[in-house]
């Protein structure tokens, strides 16, 4: 069997299918009763499993949350984990983000690397082997989630009915194979004590608005404030710790309020410090002006726990794992209002080993004496598959009869959907020198590596789940 000759066989095919997938707007909505996560997710859901009933496949929606196209027969139930939901797009892209487009031998849109161009690479592997007359030797599910990005509401619901593979991988990551994930969580701290009146202070903080998710490094930053004295020195400061730090930023005077506005760089969650942290760069020039109480109190407590805390050490989490690597920390959301107070909230990343429950606790006891507390903590332990596993040997070896690497697997900070398989892993799309564009701005996939990694799952499959 040729992989690669089969791969670019269908090559424009594959094309067409996914710039239709990318140009559906599929991040996350108000939930309705007939779509919990919004109607651009389910809207692509619903575009994949017509692609499968196109294409003479079994096809169920689960909930409106998940699906699946399940190719072959038998006992066995093997699966492939995608998601076509994506992150809000942001600002500044070079083309509108839902209107894909071919630059270069590249496609830019939304969602192309994370998750649509993968998981439409995955689905076309079994597609063109079954189109070619392949058999298969048991089941093989190709499954959708729409809420990967946010709550994981989708694999939670899909798998509350559905059965369980036995083994499977997820392409939303990096080649050659990931065989472990760090702990993942997220949780909100909440400024909770606050003074009625106005104390003290020559500035007011009246809001502060930063971050849409919980795992995107915020590449904007919003503080509006009535300055009570002297504002031309408050101007004037902004604009020298703009100059000092070579940062992007811009104020307005708007009916006698002051509102400052800052610009960082967007990353994953995984790596924070790949990025700029607008929120936290903002809230560092804040802690220099003499605030009210209250906003004194929240900027205070973000210079005690929030500033330089990439790797936990100030929620005292601080923990390192030999092939897990060590606790990774991204506020991804930071707001306040002067009538509520404020809240961070946090993606915290975490390698076996770590108590996280013992510690967050204390660390809950900890900040309640400041006037903060914990809330909304949604966890998911760290998942780890011996990279001596079958499984795993077997895509490494897919791998790399179609790439001169001799990585051996890995693990990661990040996280997919092959923790919720025992016998889960990632694989692929990313290779050695992929640029990841993930989660910013002209998010792109090179053509020749779709492709490629079409041809790598074509052979993983043929190799696990293909009758010889």
């Amino acid at each position: 069997m040729d992989a690669k000759m089969l791969a670019n066989k269908y090559k424009d095919e594959l094309i067409e299918d996914l710039m239709g997938l990318l140009e559906i707007d599929s991040v996350k909505g108000e939930s309705e009763v007939d779509a919990p996560v919004g109607n651009g997710p389910k809207k692509a859901l619903e575009y994949m499993l017509e692609l499968g009933k196109r294409d003479g496949q079994e096809t169920k929606m689960v909930g409106n949350l998940a699906g699946h196209i399940e190719f072959g027969q038998g006992d066995d139930l093997f699966g492939i984990l995608g998601h076509v939901d994506v992150v809000p797009p942001g600002s500044g892209w070079t083309t509108p983000p839902f209107e894909p487009v071919i630059r270069d031998n590249q496609i830019y849109a939304r969602g192309v690397q994370d998750d649509k161009g993968p998981t439409m690479a995955a689905y076309y592997a079994l597609k063109i082997l079954q189109a070619e007359g392949y058999e298969f030797n048991q089941r093989v599910r190709v499954i959708i989630g729409t809420d990967e990005e946010s709550d994981w509401e989708c694999t939670t619901r899909y798998f509350d009915t559905e059965e369980m593979p036995s083994a499977g991988f997820s392409p939303d990551a990096e080649f050659p194979v990931i065989h472990g994930e760090k702990g993942i969580t997220s949780f909100n701290i909440v400024q909770t004590e606050l003074e009625d009146e106005f104390v003290d202070g020559d500035i007011e903080l009246k809001a502060f608005i930063s971050g849409e998710r919980y795992n995107m490094v915020p590449e904007s930053a919003m503080a509006k404030l009535k300055v009570l004295v002297n504002m031309s020195a408050v101007i004037q400061s902004f604009e020298g710790y703009l100059r000092k730090t070579q940062l992007s930023g811009d104020y307005e005077i708007d009916s006698g309020f002051l509102k400052l506005e800052l610009q960082g760089q967007s990353a994953h969650g995984s790596t924070p410090e790949e990025g700029i942290n607008a929120g936290i760069e903002l809230l560092r020039f804040l802690y220099t002006l003499e605030l009210d109480s209250n906003g004194r109190q929240f900027v205070s407590f973000a210079n005690d726990y929030i500033f330089d805390n990439f790797k936990g050490q100030a929620f005292n989490m601080a923990h390192q794992h030999e092939e897990l690597g060590e606790v990774s920390v991204n506020t991804g959301m930071i707001n306040y209002t002067e009538v509520d107070g404020g809240d961070f909230g946090i993606n915290l990343r975490y390698p076996q080993g770590l108590d996280f429950e013992k510690r967050i606790k204390a660390f809950r006891d900890l900040i309640s004496e400041k006037g903060f507390n914990i809330e909304d903590i949604h966890d998911q332990v760290p998942h780890y598959v011996d990279k001596n596993d079958d499984l795993v040997v077997t895509l490494l070896e897919s791998y790399r009869s179609h790439v001169n690497d001799t990585r051996e697997a890995f693990t990661i900070g990040g996280g997919t959907y092959a923790r919720t398989l025992e016998r889960g892993v990632a694989f692929g799309a990313m290779f050695k020198n992929t640029v990841d564009t993930m989660h910013q701005k002209d998010e792109h996939m090179d053509i020749d590596e779709l492709i490629l990694a079409t041809a790598i799952y074509i052979e993983a499959m043929y190799r696990l789940t293909v009758k010889h």
